[in-house]
């Protein structure tokens, strides 16, 4: 599958300051621009950055084809001059940010482009539309596995998103910590483990319960999930295992009050010889919920629509500010919008035990290492050329490792202080 990004996923407003830029002679001036979250989503204590891997494949192949150019000239967008700019687009600057994995916090660097301003401000939209929607999913479904306490997840909400965003949230979920997806495109893409059962409408397709339970489970074999909410649970139950016997792998309920459900269906299927078949829920699940779930005998956790949603959350919030020309720290200084001007670089400063205590940033400069520090940038591209990134599973175990640097004070649900505070040290 083509990573090519059309023109369209380029702003009007980017490409007239292409177009200004080329006329006056500005556009090649070295710029430094910078992706932070002003503040973090409402209720929340930490961002996670995700989506960076996918940006870099993106950009590594951005380009505008002839037939998009010739759109841009027909409809007054861009004039010749851009429009042969264009056509021979390749951006040959700089990145360096965050590891995919990496928790942020309001002010922090998670992403510097640097480069010559015209081909670094074009990507101002992708870069953007890439890391708000994985972002936002990965801190969702972060929440959602702390949770969980240790049981699984299944991502399995395609239905509930674009076509693309729905790959890319299976991603970030799984990123986050999810253990599977039911999307197979994900699967396929970015080697996720899959996962899934049969939906009611097998089961409405069948004269009875039993047949479609039998039909599913001569085709799958007994390590497979039988849904059996279809009609009445504890009945389900009892033909679910009928039909497989205690050996089936694990049931699934969707809808009721899952609480009590999850009760007297564990009941059930013990009552039955069935104690080793697992119980899955599902059904409009958020972390509240999976919260709620905590002390139920609950084995997996199936969420949808508010993981791919972000929980409420469906931005983090990401912005792209040009803060240094040629050397020079540019600020924006509109009320509540303010920046700060300067390349920056971070670190994270941990006790000797690994707890992070704070978050140090310095504009232009590097500040002073203390034997706990740990620096948060890194080389993405150089003069062009990505550079070697972490797997995805590297960046999953990196994840966790940032997770559990926190203070536990940060893992709440509850509203409250950024999990480690950041400090921004003045530029000599």
């Amino acid at each position: 599958m083509s990573t090519h990004r059309p023109a369209l996923l380029t702003d009007h407003y980017e490409l007239t300051m292409v177009s200004a830029a080329l006329k006056d002679g500005t556009a090649d001036r070295r710029c430094v621009f910078e992706v932070f979250s002003r503040r973090l989503p409402s209720g929340r204590r930490y961002g996670v950055v995700a989506g960076t891997a996918r940006l870099i494949e993106l950009i590594r192949d951005f380009r505008f084809d002839p037939t998009e150019v010739d759109f841009l000239l027909r409809t007054g967008v861009v004039d010749d001059a851009a429009a042969a700019w264009l056509t021979d687009y390749r951006f040959t600057g700089d990145i360096d940010g965050y590891a995919e994995g990496e928790l942020f916090f309001p002010g922090s660097p998670i992403l510097t482009v640097s480069g010559g301003f015209a081909e670094c401000v074009v990507l101002e939209t992708l870069a953007l539309s890439v890391l708000n929607h994985d972002s936002a999913v990965a801190a969702a479904a972060a929440r959602m596995v702390t949770a969980a306490r240790g049981r699984a997840l299944i991502e399995m909400g395609a239905r509930r998103a674009h076509e693309e965003a729905a790959v890319a949230a299976a991603r970030a979920a799984y990123l986050a910590g999810f253990r599977f997806t039911s999307n197979l495109a994900a699967g396929a893409r970015y080697g996720i483990p899959t996962a899934g059962t049969a939906a009611h409408a097998f089961t409405l397709l069948h004269d009875d319960e039993r047949a479609a339970f039998a039909s599913q489970v001569a085709t799958l074999g007994k390590d497979t999930t039988l849904l059996v909410d279809t009609y009445d649970i504890s009945q389900g139950i009892r033909n679910a295992i009928a039909v497989a016997g205690p050996e089936l792998r694990a049931v699934r309920i969707d809808s009721g009050d899952l609480a009590v459900i999850a009760q007297q269906s564990r009941e059930l299927l013990d009552s039955l010889g069935a104690t080793e078949t697992k119980i899955i829920v599902s059904g409009d699940l958020d972390e509240y919920a999976i919260a709620s779930l905590a002390a139920e005998p609950v084995d997996m956790y199936g969420a949808g629509t508010a993981v791919v949603t972000g929980s409420g959350a469906p931005t983090a919030g990401l912005v792209y500010k040009l803060v240094e020309v040629e050397g020079r720290p540019v600020v924006k200084r509109s009320e509540r919008k303010a920046t700060i001007g300067g390349r920056k670089v971070a670190v994270r400063r941990h006790k000797p035990t690994g707890t992070a205590t704070e978050e140090i940033i310095v504009p232009q400069g590097v500040p002073d290492r203390q034997p706990n520090d740990r620096m948060l940038q890194h080389s993405f591209v150089v003069a062009g050329e990505p550079v070697s990134l972490p797997t995805l599973d590297e960046s999953r175990a990196h994840l966790r490792e940032c997770l559990i640097s926190i203070p536990w004070e940060g893992l709440k649900l509850s509203a409250g202080d950024p999990a480690v505070p950041v400090t921004v040290v003045p530029a000599d």
